[in-house]
């Protein structure tokens, strides 16, 4: 109830989960801890309440997450997944026993959130308050928690060390993968951004690594030995007897990590409930299919390493056929790299920009695309053809007609993470959808 000045009294209209979040001040500009912990003991530490992996690392750690939860969930724990960023609502980022939380139950945990974060503002500096990122994984602990799950895979938003997601008592930590990304503020080496990654890592628990440098393996075995954890290398392949339905020679690693990680959780995994899951599960926004003729794929590649594993995997699914890819990035990624791991693996490239409303309300207030000219010229110094359409619209038209036409090749869409949502909504205008829908 909201008293009006003369004392009397309505409902107050309370705003959208999604309006509440998005008035809030975005990550990045505010890394710490001193606000996470206040919002969660004001909330009764949500996070307690289930047992917890965390996934860190600069690429693949929404696939590692969804691969985690699902073969916990698939061995009887009962499980729930934190990720991000989403590509088109906020309930994406929050799995409940593999299904996306409902709207009622996102609206339900961020209104308790908001209501937390009230409070807690008042104990404030002037000038601070609770963040954007900071209530949304406030949100997503109170949801797990509601939902009574016995495990929850939490994968980290920015580095490790100062990120919302590092009040969680992990046993299981997942370094996935390190590489120069966000470098303005997790260090300008690789292991400077892994010691911030690592940073995350408890004491008597346990590290699972994935494919990181000799380097990293060494400073994460240091820090391990330190803090009294386990230390478990992953195999680079799951074997050649699962099959997995996630395309992509790098989806093969992210699943095989993902295994070891279940495996250091639960003590042992039943191949027989591990199988089902390789088959069944696909991931969003990696290779994701999101139409048929011409196969039309979209992937949230957004730095070198992750533009080289796409390159790397491209062979798989164009089968010989040529490949034209629909390019556009934000202007602090290094797109001179990425064009250079990808070029190798592509015919032609239409370049085009990110809309301006495909950033809004994802916590990167001035973010802008790189101009579509730019990065034509970028493809050119790598001997990759490629004309400029800085309209997304009819640069997905364009890059459609040369995959369709005389090339009879394949489509893919890729650059960042803010070009899924896009691209799906002109899934229609571009060509038949797939079999069975979006994979």
């Amino acid at each position: 109830m909201e008293l009006l000045p003369d004392g009397s009294g309505r409902e107050a209209a309370q705003p959208s989960p999604d309006d509440y979040l998005d008035s809030l001040e975005p990550v990045g500009w505010r890394l710490g801890l001193d606000r996470m912990w206040k919002l969660t003991t004001a909330l009764g530490l949500p996070q307690r309440r289930f047992a917890s992996v965390h996934v860190v690392g600069t690429n693949g750690k929404s696939s590692v997450t969804r691969m985690v939860a699902a073969l916990l969930e698939a061995h009887g724990v009962s499980s729930g997944a934190c990720l991000s960023p989403h590509a088109s609502r906020w309930t994406e980022r929050t799995l409940i026993r593999g299904e996306e939380i409902s709207a009622q139950a996102w609206a339900e945990a961020v209104a308790q959130v908001a209501a937390a974060a009230a409070g807690v503002n008042r104990t404030l500096e002037e000038d601070d308050a609770v963040s954007e990122f900071e209530a949304a994984t406030a949100a997503t602990f109170v949801a797990l928690a509601r939902a009574r799950v016995k495990a929850a895979v939490i994968e980290a938003g920015l580095g490790g060390r100062l990120d919302a997601t590092n009040t969680i008592p992990s046993r299981v930590t997942v370094l996935t993968s390190v590489g120069l990304d966000h470098t303005e503020w997790l260090g300008e080496t690789e292991l400077e951004i892994a010691a911030e990654k690592l940073a995350v890592l408890r004491d008597h628990s346990t590290l699972v690594l994935g494919r990181v440098s000799a380097a990293v393996r060494a400073l994460a075995e240091r820090i391990a030995g330190e803090r009294g954890a386990a230390l478990i290398v992953a195999p680079e392949d799951p074997g050649r007897e699962i099959e997995l339905a996630a395309t992509g020679s790098f989806q093969r690693r992210n699943f095989a990590l993902a295994v070891t990680a279940a495996e250091a959780f639960l003590g042992a995994v039943d191949p027989e409930r591990v199988a089902p899951v390789a088959a069944g599960l696909r991931v969003p926004g990696r290779l994701e299919l999101i139409a048929a003729g011409p196969p039309t794929y979209v992937d949230a590649a957004h730095n070198p390493d992750g533009a080289a594993a796409l390159a790397e995997a491209l062979p798989e699914i164009a089968k010989g056929r040529p490949v034209v890819a629909c390019l556009a990035m934000l202007a602090d990624k290094d797109a001179a790299a990425m064009i250079a791991a990808l070029a190798p693996a592509l015919r032609s490239a239409v370049c085009t920009e990110i809309p301006p409303a495909a950033l809004a309300g994802h916590g990167r207030p001035g973010a802008r695309s790189r101009p579509a000219r730019e990065l034509v010229d970028l493809c050119r110094a790598q001997g990759l053809e490629a004309i400029a359409e800085p309209r997304l619209e009819p640069a997905l038209r364009r890059a459609t007609e040369l995959a369709a036409g005389t090339l009879a090749g394949v489509l893919l869409i890729t650059g960042s993470h803010y070009l899924i949502a896009p691209a799906r909504a002109l899934q229609g205008a571009l060509a038949a959808p797939p079999p069975g829908g979006k994979s």
